[in-house]
């Protein structure tokens, strides 16, 4: 019979299989496809293939009128214009993660905020994909100019700035009109805050995030074997 865990085991534990071989199968713009010859704990081996990510932030940007700040952008890989909020990559070298929501804010739908803290963190596809994600809750919004040098490309430049309800967005998630994972994951994690009166216990802004130091340990084990197939 399956044990029940105690409360100071409901989390998740950093760790890290030996790794007999690792391979770039293709490379792309953001990810590149890898193959991994892990060694299993009896002394076996297995092949995994999965995208090397640099890891994202999405932003909840919750206003006094009880709005959500969100675009509708394109998404080629799965054939739907979506409902999200602002998010991107955690690509730009020394920024921090807080540094990268904000910028991510101020470029896609022009605002800023006075206030922010942690919702959530994610792994976005944890089978297949090493990225992570941290959603912030993010409030007191008011306008600004987009940053310097910022020009909207692709996707980006076709997408619509708009405002949605909160409760329309909740409704919206719980029929399967909404599948965004950073919109999902966030506005069911703003609810579930917002009515059990824990918004002022959300996690400060910059908070620890252990996804972000297994991602660095991983990522210099498999640069020391590269190329090599175990």
């Amino acid at each position: 019979m399956a044990r029940q865990l105690a409360r100071d085991e409901v989390t998740d534990v950093p760790m890290a299989w030996p790794l007999a071989g690792h391979r770039v199968l293709g490379q792309g713009a953001v990810s590149d496809f890898v193959n991994d010859t892990v060694v299993t704990p009896d002394g076996g081996r297995m092949e995994r293939q999965y995208l090397l990510h640099p890891g994202a932030v999405g932003v909840v940007a919750w206003d006094a009128a009880d709005r959500i700040a969100v675009v509708r952008q394109y998404r080629h890989p799965v054939g739907f214009q979506l409902v999200e909020p602002p998010a991107g990559l955690l690509d730009a070298d020394g920024e921090s993660w807080v540094a990268a929501a904000e910028r991510e804010l101020a470029e896609e739908v022009g605002l800023r905020a006075g206030r922010w803290q942690v919702l959530i963190d994610l792994f976005t596809t944890p089978g297949a994909n090493q990225e992570s994600l941290r959603v912030y809750l993010a409030r007191d919004l008011s306008e600004a100019p987009a940053p310097e040098g910022f020009v909207a490309h692709h996707e980006e430049a076709d997408m619509e700035v708009c405002w949605a309800a909160r409760a329309d967005l909740v409704d919206a998630v719980l029929a399967g009109r909404l599948q965004n994972p950073t919109m999902v994951s966030g506005v069911l994690a703003l609810e579930v805050a917002r009515l059990s009166g824990r918004l002022d216990d959300l996690r400060p802004a910059h908070a620890d995030w252990p996804a972000r130091a297994a991602r660095e340990a991983h990522n210099a084990t498999v640069a020391g074997l590269d190329g090599h197939a175990g």
